[in-house]
Parts: C-alpha cells; structure tokens; sequence
C-alpha cells in the first residue's frame, strides 16, 4: 500500500508544544473536515514532488527538503495511537520554505521517470510522461500557495503520512 501525506497548517502559540496540538488535533476523527481550508492533500504523489524539489527520493539540502520529507517527527513514540507519523514544520521554517518555493520555478528539468524508477521513488510506475503536467506542476503550485499562506499567517505545518 501506497504511502499518502496530507498537510495541516496550524497556528502553534508561544510556547505550545507541537506535539501535544498534534495528538489533540489528529486524535480527533473529523479533523480535515475541522480545519476545512487549511488542509492539503498530496496523495501518494509526494515523494515525486520531494524528488523533483530536492532530485532525491528522500534527503536534500534545506529549505527543499523542509517543502516534503523535512521537519521533527513528532510520533516516534506514539504513531500507534494516531494510525500514522505527523511531521512538524517551525515557522521560521515555514517562512524559509515558502520564500523557496515563491523564488523558485517548477523544478521539470528533473521529471525523467527513468531516473526516478531508479531512485525507487514511489507510484512511478503508474505516471506517464503527462504526470509532470497534469499531477506534478499544479502539485507545486499548491504547496507554494499553501506555504506562503501558512508563513503569511505565521503558522506550522503538520505533515501526516500513513
């Protein structure tokens, strides 16, 4: 089965430990329709988009890699209650990666399913060449709207994936 991840962007008051907002927040049944708005699915296309960012399956150098895979694994010890890993994005890393990402033209010089069947990154085998257009480009754009918001309004970014 596929891995998904989804974001959440979330005011994190001073002080607030991230990990406490995330079990109260995502140990909740209802919390994308919650916080309707401030949520942004990826599916199973986000490590192709932290390959095209990054040209890694998984690493790269911040603030590209902060965009995907980057930020603190708040579930290490509780991922069992939730049914799935929640990765912390900071402001201040927010703010460095929505300023990335506004900076920074979608990455197609990377799209080359070849080079990425063989980086193992997943779900390319189901992508034709059109997958850079029609799933990857508006994937981008996306995450450049919904991390430019996020910094704008001073808020992390919660990643689920599971």
């Amino acid at each position: 089965m596929a891995l998904a991840m989804t974001y959440l962007r979330l005011p994190v008051e001073g002080g607030a430990d991230p990990g406490d907002l995330a079990r109260r927040v995502f140990g909740s049944a209802g919390w994308r329709q919650a916080h309707h708005g401030r949520v942004l699915d990826l599916g199973g296309n986000w490590q192709g988009l932290h390959y095209l960012i990054t040209g890694d399956p998984w690493e790269g150098r911040s603030p590209e890699a902060d965009i995907v895979c980057g930020g603190r694994l708040l579930t290490e010890d509780g991922s069992e209650a939730l049914g799935f890993d929640v990765i912390y994005l900071s402001t201040d890393r927010v703010k460095v990666a929505a300023d990335h990402l506004a900076a920074t033209p979608f990455p197609s010089r990377r799209f080359d399913l070849v080079a990425m069947a063989e980086a193992d990154v997943q779900g390319v085998n189901a992508w034709g060449e059109d997958a850079r257009d029609k799933l990857f480009r508006p994937g981008y754009d996306a995450l450049g709207r919904f991390f430019t918001d996020a910094a704008d309004r001073g808020e992390g970014v919660f990643k689920t994936m599971g």
